[in-house]
């Protein structure tokens, strides 16, 4: 077996485009993009965030995060609040129709995705994350050090 880092590499790229379709399939119907359930779903699992943070944890310029919390904002399900901390900064934050919105559409997703992990047991499941993170956290590394 294969077990370079390329190899690895491939398996990962493979199994996340994979995952991403079925993630897709899951929330077709929903009349909502898959970066605004991002968005939505980081609210209501991290509660209320600054823009900028939102953006870093779904990989989203400043530009595109803004421009999809202006869409959720007009359809009254976040709202932005200066930081009281940082007045430079915004917050935004579910309103109750958001927050009814994302539990109604994350309880299906996440029984969809969570038929995907059934062929792994807890253990496997919890192994799989460790050593994903761990990679992950690496590379990251060796990007900040440049190699």
């Amino acid at each position: 077996m294969d077990s370079s880092g390329t190899h690895i590499w491939l398996v990962l790229v493979k199994a996340l485009r994979v995952m991403q379709q079925h993630a897709e399939r899951s929330l077709e119907g929903i009349d909502m993009s898959l970066t605004d359930f991002g968005i939505l779903e980081t609210l209501l699992n991290k509660g209320p965030q600054p823009v900028n943070t939102i953006g870093q944890r779904i990989h989203l310029t400043s530009g595109a995060v803004t421009t999809a919390v202006d869409r959720l904002e007009a359809r009254g399900l976040v709202v932005r609040r200066s930081d009281p901390n940082d007045r430079r900064a915004r917050i935004v934050t579910l309103t109750s129709a958001g927050t009814k919105r994302i539990e109604a559409i994350f309880g299906p997703h996440k029984e969809a995705m969570d038929r995907l992990a059934d062929c792994l047991t807890k253990r496997e499941r919890a192994t799989l994350i460790g050593l994903i993170k761990q990679l992950g956290l690496s590379a990251e590394e060796r990007l900040k050090k440049g190699t």
